[in-house]
This record gives C-alpha cells, structure tokens and sequence, in this order.
C-alpha cells in the first residue's frame, strides 16, 4: 500500500509541474481567438446538458433518434440552416451557416456501446442492466465538435471571418461506418479542410493514423441430417466454418506483425443430433495500410474457398463494410498543436483526482491520476496504435485534422465502464469543452490563413499521391433496419 501511494505522490506531483510550466509559458491569443473562448463558455451549460442527454440515452448505431435530434435542434436554434437524414441514414445531418469559401467542416460522433450501461460514479453499476453506454466518450464527441462550430458561427455573423461553416453529426462510427456513407453520397466533396477530435486520456493534436480494417460475414450452407441415424446423408456448414478457422489461424504465421485478424461464430447450428446446414463467421482484418489489408483479404477469400469444398458446401464472402487507415496532415497537426499549448493544460479538483483514483481501483488497475498536460507533438509511427475508424476514409477525401482530449482518468482501459462513468461528470465535461475551444481556435487558423490552407492541401496531396478514395460497402443504402 505504502508504495503505490508513493507512486501516486511522484505522478501526482510530475503533472502539477508540468501544468504550472505550461502555463507559464501560455502565449497571447488574437482578439478573435479570445472571442472564441467566450463564445465555447457562453454556451457551456448548453453543451453539458446536451452530452448528458446523449449519454443517458446511450443510443446504438443509426439508431441514435434522440442524440441526433437534440444536437441538430441546437444548432438550428443558433441560426443554422440544416440537411436531416443525408446519406439515407435518418440520424445523419449536415449543419451549415456562412456563404462561399473556404468551407470549413468539422464532424461529432453520437453512438453508444452495447452492453456498457454505468452510472456515473466511481463504482461499477449500470445506470439498466445490460443496457448501452458511451464507452468511447462520443457524447462528448458530438457536444465538443458543435460547440466549436457555434464558437466559428458567432464569428462569421459577427463578419470577423469569411466562409462556410459545416458540422457534420455523422451517426454509426461504432459499427456500420456512416461516414463512408457520407463521403460515398459527396457530402465532403467541397470541402477545403475538416476536423473532428475524440476522447482519450491525453491532450493530443493528431499525428498518428490509425488501422484500416474490412468486414466479412463468411456463410456456409451444406444439407441438414440425423447426427447420429444418418450423418453421412449430411453436409455439414459448421465443418466448412472451422475448417475456414483452421486455415486463418495458420495464415497468421505468413502475415505482416502489424496484421490482425479477429473472428466470432454467429451461426454453428442450433442442437449437436443435427449436422448443422448453416453457418456464419463475422470476420475483421487490420492493416497499417488499407494496401496491406487488400493482399490479406485475398488469402482469406481462397481459404474461404476451400473449406467449402473439403466439406462439400457452398460459400457466399458477405461485404459488410471496409475503412481506410487516417492519412495524417502534419501541417495542420502543427497548427492544432500551437493552439492546445496556447490554451494550455486541463486542470482538475481534488476531488476529480480522487475520483479518478477510485475508479481505476475499482477497475483493478493502477491509479495514476488525471493528465491534463499538453502532449508533445511527436512524430507519425509507421505501423499505428490498434483501433480503426471511419475518420479514415474522410482523410482521403478532403485534408483532415484532429486531436484528443483528456476525458478519463490516466491509461483507462477504452470501451469500458471506467469511460461511460468518467463521460457523465466533470472530467468528461472539462475535456469536451477543451476540445471545443482547440477546434474553434484551429478552424480559426484556417479560415484567416490562406497560406495554411493552401500548406495544408499541398501536403493532403503529396501523402494521397495517385491514390482515390472509394467507398468499401456494399451497393444499395445503408443497412438501417
């Protein structure tokens, strides 16, 4: 015990030193930037009171009817002019306000976890039992990228800055990949930069990418029998199914380190006196690059093949959807940087410290406190981090620029309970209200800064080479029902 409380004065106190530094050395913002910071504070209380609605209604992939509506009321109640149910996805909007260019966008996620209910507190109990809850902190999500949109639109009103301002509530991150709807539909075609930013344990402009990934159903169908009067009149799908299984988990010793492959059964038949005439396995495979992904996906097709035909059933590969890995812009990671260390770090209460602490024991892991500092800007890793996400395919459409805030307590364990409860306080809440004023501040940048947006295309360009984006889902409209 005496230990760990040592280890937790030492950490404690490295953040307290680094957060006096840092605000030392806080520079002076324009008079614009300054207007921005009211603006996100002006319309606090109503950015925290939308969160907590998204987050207690906790709402699933395009199924967010409540989160969706309450953020696009508000932006509409600010003057907003508003596009519901783009895309043929009716919880997916565009917010626009402003005339000509640039076009500046920035987008908010709204969609739960299921299986996450959590009240807010430091011990673990669901708000419902089995209910869905904000793993990943996308209540904060939405809140925040709004809120730095509103900040812009009170400025172009004000005609302190010229152009178009777009937010995009952009429903089913989580699963069924709206963006790439979006993006398939145009909806970013026309725009000269666009941001978003996620919740994390640290403050952090976007210098990394992330994984690309496609999703497979794999179904089997061979002939149903009497397991035990008659088995050799069947044909059995669940003897295709883990045959398949056989032959990926020996793929894994010929794929790149940074390849992964994940599967679930979710169809092995129904009684074991039966030879089951159906089987499925939902399939993902991750790459560092969605090339990487492409070379894999057509070993995993052949394997595919033949499994079917060592059991003599048929085999139909299901496309559910694929993402691009992010293309990382450095010249606007730069510039969101340069914004984050003028704002400064998050500093909490004593209270929120204790709270981290506890709900990290309660989790069983080590209670390192709450790191409000700005990260150094780093350098972009050649094979990213796991994790993927739809913000991917929008970086090759149109240059993309992010960053992360701190909204849980220090090393969380993602899409977990630990991050629902911390996203219904205050910790979720300074968090999202910080990035709000780091977006508007940057979206600032580049509705002043031709140069910059001209610095940022440029290298949009450079990294896209003679690549083109094209959206990996299937054709006809979203999967809504």
């Amino acid at each position: 015990m005496y230990r760990r409380l040592l280890l937790l004065f030492v950490i404690n106190s490295t953040f307290t030193v680094a957060l006096h530094a840092q605000a030392k050395k806080t520079p002076t913002l324009s008079a614009n930037k300054k207007t921005l910071m009211a603006s996100v504070e002006k319309h606090r209380d109503a950015l925290i009171a939308i969160s907590d609605t998204i987050w207690a209604a906790a709402e699933l992939a395009l199924r967010e009817t409540q989160s969706s509506k309450i953020l696009a009321d508000y932006a509409e109640a600010q003057g907003f002019t508003l596009q519901r149910g783009v895309a043929q996805m009716p919880t997916a909007f565009i917010a626009s306000y402003g005339s000509g260019k640039p076009i500046i966008g920035v987008m908010g996620e709204f969609d739960a976890l299921p299986g996450l209910s959590q009240k807010a507190q430091a011990a673990k109990e669901p708000l419902k039992a089995g209910a869905n809850g904000h793993g990943c902190g996308h209540n904060l999500f939405g809140a925040g990228s709004l809120g730095a949109a509103i900040a812009i639109k009170e400025l172009i009103a004000a005609g302190k800055i010229k152009g178009t301002v777009r937010f995009y509530g952009t429903p089913a991150e989580e699963d069924k990949a709206g963006k790439v709807y979006m993006g398939r539909a145009g909806l970013f075609d026309d725009l000269d930069v666009c941001f978003d930013w996620h919740p994390d344990y640290e403050n952090k402009a976007g210098i990394q990418s992330c994984q690309a990934v496609i999703d497979y159903d794999i179904e089997f169908e061979g002939k149903s029998a009497h397991a035990a009067a008659d088995p050799w009149n069947g044909k059995s799908a669940l003897d295709a199914a883990e045959l398949f299984n056989i032959g990926i988990n020996f793929l894994r010793e010929h794929v790149r380190p940074s390849v992964r492959i994940h599967y679930v059964y979710k169809q092995a038949g129904n009684v074991p006196n039966v030879i089951p005439d159906k089987a499925s396995v939902w399939l993902w495979i991750r790459d560092s690059k969605r090339s990487g992904v492409a070379a894999v996906e057509e070993k995993v097709r052949d394997i595919a093949k033949g499994a079917a035909l060592m059991a003599g059933v048929q085999c139909t590969i299901k496309l559910n959807n694929g993402l691009y890995e992010i293309l990382v812009n450095e010249t606007g990671a730069k510039a969101m940087q340069a914004n984050m260390e003028a704002l400064g770090p998050i500093t909490y209460t004593n209270e929120e410290t204790d709270f981290a602490n506890s709900i990290m024991l309660n989790y069983g892991g080590q209670p390192l406190g709450i790191d409000g500092r700005v990260q150094p800007l780093g350098i972009t890793k050649p094979d990213p981090d796991g994790g993927s996400s739809d913000v991917g395919d929008v970086s090759w459409i149109v240059p993309e620029i992010s960053m992360t805030a701190t909204t849980a307590p220090y090393l969380s364990p993602w899409h977990s309970w630990v991050v629902v409860a911390c996203g219904g306080m205050s910790i979720g809440h300074k968090g999202m209200l910080y990035a709000a004023k780091a977006l508007a501040l940057t979206m600032c940048d580049m509705f002043e800064n031709e140069n910059l947006r001209n610095d940022v295309r440029k290298e949009f360009e450079k990294r896209r080479g003679s690549e083109r984006w094209k959206a990996i889902i299937p054709d006809g409209p979203p999967p809504v029902d």
